[in-house]
């Protein structure tokens, strides 16, 4: 079982997630979204399993200095602006095995390890 975790070092839910996950004994491999974009692909792929409206990060500076037409966007224009901007990604964002399955960290602990297979 291979799972990734985007988000940004600095982030306390990202920091939370990483606590839950080394306490449960996950492997898993941190991707920098700074350092490391996610490309246009995985993130097409993404917003095919979560929707692209679950992973908006509504709390960023990147997405209060979208305009207002963000709210009538299209998920392909969602996807454009995820590309162009990794900040607008909600995080953490968790892949298992190529596939999103979860995004953000406020979920129970039992469908938190749903999601993740365990």
């Amino acid at each position: 079982m291979s799972i990734q975790v985007y988000g940004i070092p600095n982030c306390g839910t990202c920091k939370k997630a990483f606590v839950w996950l080394q306490n449960n004994n996950i492997e898993y491999e941190f991707v920098n979204n700074k350092e490391n974009p996610p490309s246009k692909n995985a993130i097409a792929n993404w917003v095919k399993n979560l929707g692209s409206k679950s992973m908006r990060n509504t709390s960023g500076q990147s997405y209060r200095a979208l305009g207002e037409e963000k709210k009538t966007w299209t998920d392909e224009q969602w996807i454009e602006a995820f590309a162009q901007d990794a900040m607008l990604l909600k995080r953490p964002l968790f892949v298992k095995d190529g596939s999103a399955v979860l995004v953000g960290f406020r979920e129970k602990e039992e469908v938190i390890k749903e999601k993740l297979g365990m």
